[in-house]
């Protein structure tokens, strides 16, 4: 028979549960089996969800189709011929019920047990063993069934009892048959046990599906039920509970197990037709067994008189009368037949029987040598440990005094830490104590509260308890934690029992309140003692003993509890929940729970991937069951003992399926019920409900919100919690998908029918989203529940029919309960398949991490702005490198465009700009639009990759999609810059260009002149002669510009006049301070100093006492980030070389106003007398820089100046001329080193920023050149490394210089080898001389017929590459006789010399600082336009913002300072303030500064002061880690700072003193994924 079913090797192998509870596709479908060999796992599938068509195991027949076809339809004559199934392709039910359970292991057989007696199945009693030809009681199988019932003694007080059934004594009536019998013993027994109105077959029978089909293995086998009264009497059959027992096969050949029927019964009902001898000879033989006999007799009419002969003579032998007879006739109908029976089994059990329970059977079935599962070694090692752990809990008075001795460290002390560890985060009790000294007397007592934890030795319980864990084997520790399980169920139940009547009785007489009542309602929260209550014991020894090694209180090497966590981790892969949220404290064990999941992962290995489902809904609505019937799981469900807190458990996904939902392992979360009763009267429930739901829903891919219809009132509050969990999620970029079951809705009609409802729900969504995104400050981005996720109310709602198809505890379970329950389980697999499209799912290090972020967030109370995690920061942190390299290619592409523009402006005629400058504009624009297409292009396929986590940063994406926006601005500004300043400066050079042209063309009609006349002399003249002559040739033709003077502009006077018009609006008495004040020339040369004169003097009375400390330092830090800004604009301008235009100045005048007139500057209010002296000192300041350029532009363009550097060339050119010299070689040298060779020095420096920045950020094995975050990263662990407060007071008081300078000198230190610069350098020359050579051939191949017009094709094919001095070129050009092909030939060859030149040149001073000054483009400054960002800063420490690009809405840092570092102090003492600004936002403390008016305001509300502070995302975190770097480096230098700032020292908080210089590196290592 197991060959047949394939179960063969299982005899041995034995199955085991979890193999049964994988998912693979085959449990997906819900076909006939197909064969035999399919039957016992149809069987199992279905029975594990509960459905009550398990025995129905007819296989599918493929070949009925072509069988009935192959028959001649018209042809009757075999008619009747016998048809049926082939005795190979079928077995009896019983057959594969046996075999499965002779196949399975254990804690199979348990599951077994538990779910056939939730179908209401037979289950077995005494099962054939044959590998011992024998019989197993199976009495460790259904250890752990309980049931609940109401006898008629309680009847009246609507009480019930609830026992474990193998402890329970009964009457056990039990059923055999002799011989053949015409009537159905087991069909009988359903009727027996079924009301008349609700039929059920507890019994399979001979009229069933396959019932029909001989036995083969199943014969001797013992089956019962157990009937269990409801306390109805016009329901209930018996009033007391009973044991039903059924042998099957015929007696005769199975003495063994009638002999145990025997005598473990009240009474034994004997099926046999009639007596003959062999009949008699049975009957005699089992006489003298202790019990009553029932015969049921149905004997043919001819054997009617024999049988009662027969009887007579062993009516005195069995004891027999007439009324324990019972004769099923032709006279008498089914229904009384069967009401005879019931009626003799009530006479029996009121007739003062025995009661015996299964564990009191198993002491007869070894008398009879009958095999006990529970006999086994193992189980019986794991009892009697168990039992020696569990004594102690009955030697107590009830199990909380138990608790509180054995398990004292989840007691008071766990509840205390985890208040402490939420007060820490929510500040309430605070009361006027400073924020950090709180935190830290608040970190301190959590010390001292783990340090008393770890005082408390184990107890021997518990020490017991872990060793047993620890070492014994995988299966003999699950016998162990089982019986644990089985002997504290049992004490709780017990202890609850009495609790509940006594809270009945106290209840009926205190009319529902009193004292009493309030003590008992605690006394029963109390009385749940279970597993997870040691396992969190066990979590809390871990958690002290870690805490205390991290404080280093504890050394490293005296921990004990390090391999527990491993110990958990197997007990959760061998299907035992983990618990991961403690209802009782409302709190998790993170470091238990993290290293628990840590193991798991580490034994699975690190890709393990899991898909989350959780359950969410009103406490007692199911949600427990509706898990452990879609997934064969084990989660607690008795109403007892109902889920407290959240607990986790993992089932592994095989086959195809895996690779489908790109999942190993399914983890599943179960939850305490919301708006729990007991839990109601609390103050903090509803935030335990949020907390728990926001947990939840963050940790899954997919929610079920179980919504039972009984409880529709309740369902408001639940939708209120879920829909704020779920919008909280969608803000941190993580999109659970929900469906909502509906339960107790049986009708077929159901969906269709509940449309009204439906639409209700979805009006009731919509309006609880409303009300949370306005708790959530949210409510313009959210207004109805589909903005929050995907929800279509035909496919999300479920409608599941009630549990139990009729009335409990007799009713089984509703085979559309499990069957509604199976198409949500297939649907459920489809969306998985579905989001793995969209979203990877996370691996348990991942699931890990996002568990502590998440739980973090919802211990503060403004959950979306202070959601942190690792996975979202290293998402981030992935997503901005790669944006830095997007943005590079566009800055490199437009830094190229703008030389070539340059160029091309340099090189091209005066007359034609103009035209020119339209067609780059358009240029440039539609470049500037290509490459920011490119950006948006990159970020939507990245966006669309399948990179890890990339959807959680999805809500970043709008981020950089503006900021490639912004960057296409700001390299429009910068190229229409530049070319405005080529523009400029070619228009500038107008006239004195003309007057160089014009005396140059002079000088070369002298020169050929003054060569004519030598020539014509008769003596040949010598080199003196000929210098001579020249130098009055020359000095004639130039006397003129001797005198001639160009008009210079009056720099200071434009300034004032601009200045005097800029405030032409202002009062006569701004004019007069204006007058007062002096020559401009003077000014801006020493700091600018604000002074009460610069304040309103309403707001001056009102800020007095702080004005020197902080109003005074805020106006002053304004206006010198003005001046740098206008200090930068005019070095823009130097560095253009450009005359200086009057533009310039009302530029200056116009950045100064527009900062004047911005929000931010508002708030300082200021009067007229700051904007006239902050003007004065800016222009003031600015105006030497502005003359000097106007002198040094007018030096370098001198017309006189200029000739002469061309003197020498016309006086070589004239001589060589005169002597008739081949000068073509001569001349293409002198293009070479005069023109060409200045040409490529000025290219290569272009270049050569560009070129430096890319091998510099190359380089760059930590990112820090790339993005804000990381070069903050690295400067940070630098300045800890060096220690010298002047480093951090620079990089606090002017960040963006300090990091400016800080970039140089990494690119400086970069190049220390000078070898590195001479290749980028040698590279940059071989690529420009390549261009130069190639455009020598073009130029030559067009065939030019002199010099000239070969010049003139060679320059403009060049144009674009590099700008040649026209001067020189005219000197070449001039009776230039060569031909331009030799010309050509003669260039080439004379460029090897000056590519040596270049090359030798950068050699010989390579200094790489002498470089730097002389580059067009500074890599410096280029660098760090790309790691600023947006530049802003904290308006509450100026810690600056670290977020990717430049155009998010919303700022960020990771590290904040210690306000004091910011000079901020206590008014009253003048001490530095300690506070960090994330401490201070979780928070009630006040704050008041210029945006506030210096009225006070709350940090909590911080976002609501003005615009700029509700852009910054500051995160509540009041734990040592945040900002510890800036705590260490206040309580390091905390008297430096205080002198720097003239304030006194700061009140450092005790724990920050214990802050180390290591600690720091790796918090920042962790800050920032380095």
């Amino acid at each position: 028979m197991l060959s047949k079913l394939e179960l063969q090797k299982h005899f041995t192998e034995k199955l085991s549960l979890s193999k049964v509870l994988e998912i693979g596709p085959e449990t997906m479908v819900c076909a006939k089996p197909r064969s035999l060999g399919e039957v016992p796992w149809y069987f199992l599938k279905k029975l594990m969800i509960l459905n009550l068509t398990a025995r129905n195991i007819k296989c599918s027949a493929d070949t009925a189709k072509s069988e009935t076809s192959a028959v001649d339809q018209a042809n009757f004559s075999n008619l009747f011929a016998i048809q049926g199934t082939e005795a190979d392709d079928v077995c009896n039910p019983l057959d594969a019920i046996t075999a499965v359970f002779l196949c399975a292991d254990s804690f199979l057989q348990q599951e077994m047990m538990m779910k056939m007696s939730m179908c209401q199945f037979a289950l077995p009693l005494l099962l054939p063993d044959y590998s011992k030809d024998s019989s197993i009681l199976l009495l460790w199988a259904m250890r752990f069934i309980v049931k609940k019932w109401r006898p008629q003694s309680l009847e009246a007080s609507k009480g019930f009892k609830e026992e474990t059934m193998a402890t329970t004594p009964m009457p056990v009536i039990s059923f055999i048959r002799l011989g053949d019998c015409s009537t159905s013993k087991s069909k009988v027994l359903n009727e027996v046990l079924s009301n008349p109105h609700h039929h059920h077959n507890f019994f399979v029978t001979h009229s069933m599906e396959c019932g029909d089909i001989p036995r083969k293995i199943s014969d001797g086998l013992v089956e019962f039920c157990w009937y269990l009264p409801c306390g109805k009497r016009n329901i209930d059959i018996f009033t007391e509970p009973v044991l039903i027992a059924n042998l099957r096969g015929n007696a005769s050949a199975l003495l063994s197990q009638v002999h145990f029927l025997a005598k473990v019964s009240s009474a034994v009902f004997i099926f046999v037709d009639q007596i003959g001898t062999d009949e008699s000879e049975f009957l005699r033989s089992i006489a003298e067994l202790q019990t009553q006999y029932f015969l049921i007799l149905n004997p043919q009419p001819d054997q009617q008189e024999r049988t009662s002969s027969f009887l007579q003579k062993l009516a005195p032998l069995m004891k027999l009368e007439r009324n324990r007879v019972i004769i099923k006739n032709k006279n008498m109908n089914e229904s009384g037949f069967v009401e005879q029976i019931q009626s003799s089994i009530r006479n029996t059990m009121e007739g003062g029987t025995d009661l015996v329970s299964i564990e009191n059977m198993a002491a007869v079935a070894r008398e009879l040598n009958i095999c006990v599962d529970e006999d086994e070694p193992r189980c019986q090692h794991g009892k009697e440990v168990a039992e020696e752990i569990t004594a102690v809990v009955k030697g107590m008075k009830n199990v909380a005094e138990y608790k509180m001795k054995k398990l004292p460290l989840q007691g008071d002390l766990w509840k205390k830490w985890c208040k402490l560890d939420k007060e820490l985060c929510r500040q309430r009790m605070r009361g006027d104590k400073p924020v950090e000294e709180y935190n830290s007397e608040l970190r301190t007592e959590k010390t001292n509260l783990r340090k008393k934890q770890q005082e408390h030795d184990i107890t021997d319980n518990l020490s017991e308890f872990v060793t047993e864990m620890a070492n014994t084997p995988n299966e003999e520790r699950r016998f162990f934690l089982k019986w644990i399980k089985y002997f504290l169920d049992a004490t709780a139940r017990q202890e609850l029992s009495v609790l509940r009547e006594s809270y009945k009785l106290q209840y009926n007489a205190s009319s529902g309140g009193s004292e009493k009542l309030i003590e008992l309602d605690k006394q029963i929260s109390d009385s749940s003692l279970g597993l997870e209550h040691f396992m969190r014991e066990i979590g809390q020894m871990y958690e002290a003993e870690i805490t205390l090694v991290h404080e280093r209180i504890l050394q490293e090497n005296n921990r004990q509890f390090l391999s527990l966590p491993s110990v958990a981790a197997d007990l959760m892969l061998d299907g035992f929940p983990l618990e991961l949220l403690d209802g009782d404290a409302s709190s998790i064990s993170e470091q238990w729970v993290s290293a628990v999941l840590t193991n798991i992962s580490e034994k699975l290995g690190p890709n393990t991937k899991i898909f989350v489902l959780t359950v969410l809904g009103v406490q007692s609505t199911g949600k427990s069951t509706l898990l452990n019937t879609m997934f064969g799981l084990q989660f607690a469900v008795s109403s007892g003992r109902c889920t407290r807190g959240a607990f986790m458990q993992l089932i592994k996904v095989t086959g195809d399926l895996k690779e489908e939902i790109g999942s190993e392992y399914l983890m599943i979360i179960d939850t305490e019920g919301l708006k729990a009763p007991e839990l109601a009267k609390l103050e903090d429930s509803h935030e335990h409900d949020n907390e728990l739901a926001t947990l939840v829903v963050g940790l899954s891919d997919v929610t079920l919100v179980n919504m039972a219809m009984e409880n529709s009132s309740e369902m408001k509050d639940v939708l209120q919690i879920v829909v704020h969990a779920f919008l909280r999620m969608k803000e941190v970029g993580h999109r659970p998908n929900c469906q909502f079951i509906h339960q107790n809705v049986g009708e077929v009609s159901a969906h269709d029918q509940n449309m009204r409802d439906r639409k209700h729900l979805l009006d009731q969504l919509n309006e609880m989203t409303r009300a949370a995104a306005k708790m959530e400050k949210k409510d313009n981005t959210f207004t109805k529940f589909s903005d929050v996720m995907e929800y279509d109310p035909e496919k999300h709602n479920w409608y599941i029919p009630g549990l139990w198809h009729g009335v409990p505890p007799m009713a089984p379970v509703n085979t559309g309960y499990s069957e509604n329950i199976f198409e949500l389980k297939k649907y459920l697999f489809d969306l998985f398949k579905q989001r793995k499209e969209r979203k990877e799912p996370f691996t348990i290090h991942q699931f890990t991490e996002w568990m502590k972020s998440l739980w973090n967030a919802a211990k503060y109370e403004n959950f979306i702005f202070s959601f942190r995690n690792s996975l979202v920061a290293d998402a981030y942190s992935q997503l901005s490198l790669k944006y830095s390299e997007w943005e590079w290619d566009f800055r490199k592409n437009m830094h190229s465009w703008v030389e070539k523009a340059e160029n091309n402006i340099d090189n091209h005629p005066l007359d034609q700009l103009d035209d020119l400058y339209q067609a780059l504009i358009q240029e440039s624009n539609s470049i500037l639009q290509i490459q920011k297409q490119n950006i948006l292009k990159h970020l939507e396929q990245y966006f669309s990759s399948k990179i890890e986590n990339i959807h959680l940063v999805e809500k970043f994406k709008t981020d950089f999609t503006l900021s490639a926006e912004s960057l296409r601005k700001e390299l429009e500004i910068y190229s229409k810059g530049r070319c405005d300043n080529a523009i400029q400066r070619c228009k500038g050079m107008d006239k004195l260009v003309n007057i160089q042209k014009e005396y140059q063309e002079n000088i070369q009609k002298q020169v050929s002149e003054l060569l004519q006349r030598c020539k014509q002399q008769e003596t040949e003249l010598d080199d003196r002669a000929l210098e001579e002559q020249f130098e009055e040739m020359w000095r004639d033709t130039v006397k003129p510009l001797h005198g001639m003077t160009f008009k210079k502009q009056n720099i200071e006077m434009e300034f004032e006049n601009q200045l005097r018009h800029s405030l032409q609006y202002q009062s006569s008495a701004v004019f007069q301070r204006l007058d007062a004040a002096g020559k401009l020339s003077e000014k801006g040369k020493e700091p600018f100093e604000v002074t009460k004169d610069h304040i309103d003097k309403g707001i001056f009375k009102r800020i007095r006492d702080i004005f020197k400390s902080e109003g005074k330092n805020e106006v002053e830090t304004f206006a010198n980030s003005l001046l740098k800004n206008c200090e930068e604009y005019s070095q823009d301008k130097v560095k253009a070389k450009v005359d200086f235009d009057q533009t310039y100045c009302q530029i200056l005048l116009k950045m100064i106003d527009e900062k004047l007139r911005d929000d931010k500057h508002r708030d300082f209010n200021t009067n007229a007398n700051f904007e006239v002296d902050l003007k004065l000192h800016i222009c003031g300041h600015v105006l030497p820089v502005f003359q000097k350029m106007h002198q040094d532009f007018f030096n370098k363009n001198d017309p006189l100046t200029r000739l002469e550097e061309i003197k020498s060339d016309y006086y070589s050119t004239f001589k060589d001329l005169y002597h008739e010299k081949d000068e073509s070689q001569k001349r293409a040298q002198a293009l070479c080193t005069n023109c060409l060779q200045p040409a490529l020095q000025n290219a290569i420096d272009k270049r050569l920023g560009v070129e430096i920045v890319e091998d510099v950020k190359t380089s760059c094995t930590s990112h820090e050149l790339s993005s804000r975050a990381y070069l903050q990263s690295v400067i940070l662990l630098e300045l800890l490394e060096q220690h010298r407060v002047q480093n951090y007071k620079a990089y606090i008081t002017d960040y963006e210089e300090f990091a400016k300078q800080w970039i140089r000198k990494r690119i400086i230190r970069n190049y220390t080898d000078k070898s590195k610069i001479v290749g980028i350098v040698t590279k940059i020359i071989q690529a420009l001389i390549r261009k130069t050579k190639s455009a020598i051939e073009q130029a030559a191949a067009t065939d030019k017929q002199n010099v000239s017009e070969f010049l003139t094709e060679f320059c403009d094919i060049l144009k674009d590459d590099f700008v040649i001095d026209k001067r020189g070129l005219e000197i070449i050009r001039f009776q230039n006789a060569a031909k331009a092909s030799e010309f050509a030939a003669d260039v080439v060859a004379a460029l090897d010399d000056v590519e040596l030149n270049l090359v030798s040149g950068f050699n010989n001073v390579c200094d790489i600082e002498e470089i730097l000054t002389r580059l067009p483009m500074q890599p410096d400054e280029e660098i760090f336009c790309q790691v600023l960002g947006c530049g802003k800063m904290c308006p509450l420490c100026g810690a600056p913002c670290e977020r990717g690009g430049s155009g998010h809405k919303e700022h960020f840092a990771a590290t904040h300072r210690p306000k004091g570092l910011y000079r901020f102090r206590y008014h009253s003492s003048q001490k530095l303030v300690a506070t960090v600004c994330t401490s201070s936002v979780a928070s009630d403390a006040l704050f008041r500064c210029a945006a506030t008016q210096y009225e006070y305001h709350p940090y909590k509300d911080y976002r609501s002061v003005n615009g700029y502070f509700a852009s910054w995302d500051i995160p509540p975190d009041t734990s040592i880690q945040a900002a510890s770097y800036w705590k260490y480096v206040l309580c390091t230098f905390n008297k430096e700072f205080a002198e720097e700032y003239e304030a006194k020292e700061a009140d450092i908080p005790v724990d920050w003193k214990l802050l180390r210089k290591e600690d720091i590196k790796a918090e920042i290592q962790k800050t920032y994924n380095i």
